[in-house]
């Protein structure tokens, strides 16, 4: 079973880019390979017209066909996902999800946006058929910080919530997960 790192921040050094790579890290550490799509990668003329025939976005597309289970992470803005992954998502056929277990994490501002994976994303996710949507994820720029030195450091309720979603990640690819710290 594979799974797939789905990243739709426009930034490399975001928050919500970092903490997809530590959830990768921790899979990679229990022996899982996950694949990776950073959206702001993909040829944006051809994202933006919707060009599945370009071989780039027909791989990405593919990766996500292929995958068991699909960790979609995005920085919310206006109280919403990136456009960004709007614009990936809707390159999807309806059923574009189906059979795979989806968990949804997001970075933000402030709590004030923390239900914007269950308002905005959620409905999407679920319309677009995937199997099980596992409980969302969402940090603030004060729970997850970057040091320079010392590299992502997490508040310990994210952290703790990450865990627990490393677990139902586990669950789902047949094998029990733990955390690594």
């Amino acid at each position: 079973m594979s799974v797939l790192l789905l990243g739709g921040s426009p930034s490399p050094q975001s928050s919500c880019t970092r903490l997809l790579q530590y959830i990768g890290d921790r899979l990679a550490l229990q022996g899982h390979r996950p694949s990776r799509i950073e959206v702001r990668e993909l040829p944006a003329e051809a994202l933006l017209l919707a060009d599945t025939a370009n071989p780039e976005l027909a791989r990405a597309v593919q990766l996500v066909q292929e995958a068991s289970v699909i960790v979609v992470a995005t920085p919310v803005y206006k109280a919403a996902y990136t456009g960004l992954l709007k614009a990936f998502l809707d390159l999807l056929p309806q059923d574009g999800l189906a059979g795979k277990a989806v968990l949804p994490i997001a970075t933000g501002g402030s709590q004030s946006h923390m239900l914007a994976l269950d308002y905005a994303l959620r409905p999407v996710l679920a319309s677009m058929s995937a199997r099980f949507i596992l409980p969302s994820i969402y940090a603030t720029s004060d729970q997850v910080s970057w040091h320079t030195e010392y590299g992502l450091a997490l508040a310990p309720p994210i952290a703790a919530r990450i865990a627990q979603g490393i677990e139902q990640l586990g669950a789902e690819l047949g094998r029990p997960l733990r955390a690594a710290a």
